[in-house]
């Protein structure tokens, strides 16, 4: 054999492989992701590392930019929804993908500015790690595991600033998610708000003024993937908070809220609180719910 024609061999040899592993890694990439609730978890730590942020604050926008970046890095079309509050730039952050009848799933990512609810500490700013990091956590998580092929809906991930201040120094509550429902240009046949479903000790119960139909799907997933336990079928609290704006314009709207945390408002709402199992008991609810479709 020439040295013609074992170059040419070689050559074959070296493109047919670097096929197959084209094939393998599309095959690899295409493959669906599972939500992973440690991975969520890091999505907390890395918000306290950025300490407190009260809406304004310079913590606060950098929260803001690290929600941007990764949602871009999960091929998410982004937009911000920038306005001014008592003399305060805010920013509301979306994150969409697919087509279809609009799904929002949304959480708040601003920290509440001083720690009212603290019986040592009053006047010290929220770490916020349940109460505004979790619900983030969650959000972020889902943009990465997502099945896109399997979506029937244009979903979008909203990041609400300056809903956590109420009662402090003239401001209203649920600021942001208020004006982003001022604001709709497309009408979604859904809303589902997490908001502090991190507790270790989970205990998510039934909104007293969400939608019924949808807490009934939402919790039947829950209770089919074995978390009938943390997730329960029955009424306890009624909640202003950041599904009520879209609830006053009809739209549905559920509230996935632990209110049964001892933490709320306090110097103590740091990460130890908060569990990667129970981030991923919410997550992968939603995950099974967006990905088997939601009809009008």
């Amino acid at each position: 054999m020439s040295k013609l024609s074992v170059r040419w061999l070689f050559v074959l040899a070296l493109l047919a492989a670097l096929a197959a592993g084209g094939v393998w890694l599309a095959q690899r990439a295409a493959a669906p992701q599972v939500f992973d609730g440690e991975r969520a978890y890091q999505h907390v730590r890395a918000q306290l590392k950025l300490g407190a942020r009260p809406t304004g604050s310079p913590a606060g926008w950098a929260t803001g930019d690290y929600i941007i970046q990764s949602l871009k890095a999960a091929g998410w079309q982004v937009q911000t929804q920038e306005f001014d509050y008592q003399g305060v730039r805010a920013r509301n952050i979306t994150g969409t993908v697919g087509k279809g009848p609009q799904v929002i799933l949304g959480a708040h990512y601003d920290t509440r500015k001083r720690a009212d609810q603290d019986p040592v500490s009053p006047d010290a700013p929220v770490m916020g790690a349940n109460d505004g990091a979790s619900g983030v956590a969650v959000l972020l998580e889902l943009a990465r595991t997502l099945d896109r092929r399997r979506l029937q809906n244009q979903i979008v991930l909203a990041f609400f600033d300056a809903e956590d201040n109420g009662g402090l120094d003239g401001w209203e509550w649920i600021v942001g998610s208020t004006y982003f429902a001022q604001h709709l240009e497309t009408r979604p046949i859904l809303v589902i708000i997490v908001d502090m479903i991190g507790d270790a000790d989970q205990q998510i119960y039934w909104e007293r003024n969400s939608s019924r139909q949808w807490n009934q799907r939402i919790w039947q997933i829950a209770a089919s993937l074995g978390y009938e336990n943390y997730l329960l079928a029955q009424y306890k609290y009624s909640m202003l908070d950041d599904h009520t704006p879209f609830l006053r314009q009809g739209i549905s709207a559920v509230d996935m809220i632990d209110f049964d945390y001892p933490y709320w408002h306090t110097t103590a709402d740091t990460a130890d609180k908060v569990s990667p199992a129970s981030l991923e008991r919410v997550g992968r609810t939603l995950e099974v719910l967006v990905e088997q479709g939601i009809e009008p």
